[in-house]
């Protein structure tokens, strides 16, 4: 059996806790129709209806901030926060990097649900669209042990939308470059002992058009970039139960229906991809219930499908399937359920007990209906969580959670069998400690061990035969530090701060042979836990007022890395500096002018090859004929910048949109 357990660490973890100081003042929503049963919280405190729940350090991307930026996907949405930056991985899926941990390490739920492709932990940000959303939460570095494991460097948290009203929604429909078109509509009845939310969304787009800028390669002659169509579709139901003033029951159920072309990379070597579904069905019970006036037990039930098909050609012509890989079809399944009960039985505390089991199954068929490769894990989790509050001003956060996992089946065809015995362990203590100075300004102060346990993939992928398994990977582990403030320095004012830095152990990365660079067969890679990184950056953000027509924000992150197992190897993928910053004017009482500014300094994108830096600027007008009604337009990366997030696969240039809103 092998430990993520250290036990230096652990006394690290112990000698610091004294020294701590406190998190964010809770955020009041910019819109209505939040669930509140979706938020994930570490202290307890009271809200208002409507409000989203105090949650450690979150930040949130609300209703308004998608709409005012047009953010229509998770990906483009949270990229609008200090500390989160968005790229692309080799199968030009969108990638969002949580002070540069990727998805598997700062995963995606949904109304605290885990959401991840079981095989590999990955989504495709583009493919989570935000229609139906009310808010995303993002914590970073600590966050509450109700996450569960794998929240190495924080969680990305998808909260839907609940009705406040008897009836209450939106319709909306747009058209933009590339031939694209959408439509979608949200409507919601709360009837006091019960409500009821419908939503649905459609997105489709032939192609996007490059840069006039952009080079012609041999795999791309620029304009309409080649094999770029996508198209996305998702329905979305809740019906939930109220029947007092305390308990809560709420049943939801997701269905997305996705299919996406793969660009060709513009450099050596292209792959000819498609996808012709990329699909997600879920079933969702949450509920709260109040056990006497001392105790709430909160319990979530959940099953996810992830079916997608993959089509491998041989060349540009999408005619003749590659002849090695050809199709790939998966069929991946997740089932479990999370309980956590609170007490406040005890004086000036809340204590919490949670606990998680969870099954991933992982089936991959050939383009004949064969089963290439059969996987199974099994998830379990307990932990407990403190809150200590010493006086109204002090609160101190004390958690402790342990997680194991163990694979349950692993069937590969034409393979001997895998050895399964290894399961993986980690127990994960973490410590915070809040001051408010008063009802709008915290201070705060925190110390996590986190863990990410390895994959189905990261254990027994054999990548067509040019990788050999390793059942006995470890977890990767992270301690993360950070001090910080959130609060309202002056009336309509939010500002936030934070310094923090980490230190990853057992990191997994590809280790190659003696003496080679390439896997292959012949010399086949392995993944190992052989890397130590460490991160230090900071996070500023302010957004305020401006007298009443104007409103101005702005924010900036500043990270850097040191690879400790191997100075020479660069990380990639994550620029080092990140500033935004935007205006909403008000031009007399209907129409708003959006400037939105974003600059990214150079990232390297291998050991040897580092992408240029950019500034994109976006540019919209939108106006209110009548109070419900919105009518927009604009234009992205006005100044149709060629610019790149991963190496071969350059980012839009210069694209127009108009929409059309009624809220009722």
């Amino acid at each position: 059996m092998q430990s993520t357990k250290h036990p230096a660490r652990l006394s690290i973890l112990a000698g610091t806790i004294a020294g701590l100081i406190g998190s964010a003042p809770s955020w009041a929503a910019d819109t209505a129709s939040v669930f509140e049963l979706g938020t994930v919280l570490v202290t307890g405190q009271a809200t208002a209806t409507g409000e989203i729940e105090s949650e450690q350090v979150a930040s949130v991307v609300t209703r308004k901030d998608m709409d005012s930026f047009n953010r229509e996907n998770v990906g483009d949405a949270v990229n609008l926060l200090s500390g989160v930056s968005i790229s692309t991985n080799s199968r030009n899926e969108k990638m969002v990097y949580v002070r540069g941990y990727d998805a598997r390490q700062a995963p995606l739920f949904i109304d605290g649900i885990p959401v991840y492709v079981p095989y590999d932990g990955y989504v495709d940000m583009n493919r989570f669209t935000t229609a139906d959303l009310s808010a995303i939460q993002v914590v970073k570095g600590f966050s509450s042990v109700a996450f569960g494991p794998n929240a190495l460097g924080g969680a990305i948290n998808l909260i839907s939308r609940k009705p406040r009203k008897a009836l209450e929604g939106d319709i909306s429909a747009g058209i933009a470059s590339g031939n694209e078109r959408k439509a979608a509509f949200n409507v919601g009845t709360n009837q006091g002992m019960w409500y009821a939310q419908l939503g649905a969304s459609y997105i489709e787009s032939d192609y996007f058009k490059l840069s006039s800028d952009f080079t012609p390669t041999a795999t791309e002659d620029g304009g309409r970039r080649e094999n770029s169509s996508r198209q996305d579709s998702r329905v979305s139901l809740k019906l939930g139960l109220t029947p007092n003033a305390t308990d809560e029951y709420s049943l939801s159920y997701y269905k997305q229906n996705g299919q996406k072309d793969q660009p060709p990379s513009t450099v050596p070597t292209a792959r000819y991809w498609r996808w012709p579904y990329w699909d997600k069905e879920s079933l969702y019970f949450v509920s709260k219930t109040a056990l006497g006036g001392k105790e709430t037990l909160k319990v979530r039930v959940f099953g996810d499908k992830f079916d997608n098909d993959l089509r491998i050609y041989s060349n540009n012509t999408y005619t003749t399937y590659n002849p090695v890989t050809g199709v790939s079809v998966y069929n991946d399944k997740s089932y479990g359920a999370s309980v956590e009960l609170s007490s406040v039985r005890l004086s000036h505390q809340e204590i919490k007990l949670y606990t998680l089991y969870k099954v991933d199954k992982h089936v991959n068929t050939n383009g004949a209906g064969a089963t290439d490769e059969s996987f199974k894990d099994i998830l379990t989790s307990v932990a407990l969580e403190d809150n200590i509050r010493f006086s109204p001003q002090w609160l101190l956060s004390l958690g402790l959670s342990h997680h194991s996992l163990r694979a349950d089946h692993v069937y590969k065809s034409g393979w001997p069998a895998f050895d399964t015995s290894d399961k993986k362990t980690a127990t994960n203590p973490q410590a915070a400690l809040y001051f408010d100075l008063n009802d709008s300004t915290r201070f705060y102060a925190s110390i996590a061990e986190k863990t990410r346990l390895p994959t189905l993939k990261d254990r027994f992928s054999l990548r067509f035969g040019n990788y050999v398994e390793n059942p006995m990977l470890k977890a990767e582990t992270s301690l993360n530090y950070e001090v910080g403030y959130q609060g309202t320095p002056w009336a309509g004012a939010r500002a936030e701060a934070a310094v923090f830095h980490s230190r990853i152990d057992d990191k997994i990365q590809t280790v190659y042979q003696p003496g080679t660079a390439n896997c292959s067969p012949a010399t086949p890679c392995q993944m190992q836990n052989v890397g130590k990184v460490d991160s230090t950056g900071i996070e500023l953000g302010l957004r305020t007022p401006i007298g009443n027509n104007l409103e101005i924000g702005s924010s900036y992150t500043y990270i850097s890395f040191s690879n400790k197992s191997n100075p020479g190897m660069r990380i990639t993928d994550i620029p080092r500096h990140k500033l935004t910053a935007f205006a909403i004017a008000r031009l007399g009482s209907q129409v708003d002018f959006i400037p939105f500014v974003e600059y990214d300094s150079g990232r390297w994108a291998s050991n040897t090859v580092k992408l240029d830096s950019f500034t994109t600027l976006n540019l919209k007008l939108a106006w209110r004929p009548l109070k419900d009604v919105t009518v927009e337009g604009g234009v992205n990366n006005v100044t149709d910048e060629n610019y790149q997030l991963a190496y071969g696969f350059p980012n839009p240039g210069r694209n127009y949109f108009a929409n059309v809103a009624y809220r009722f």
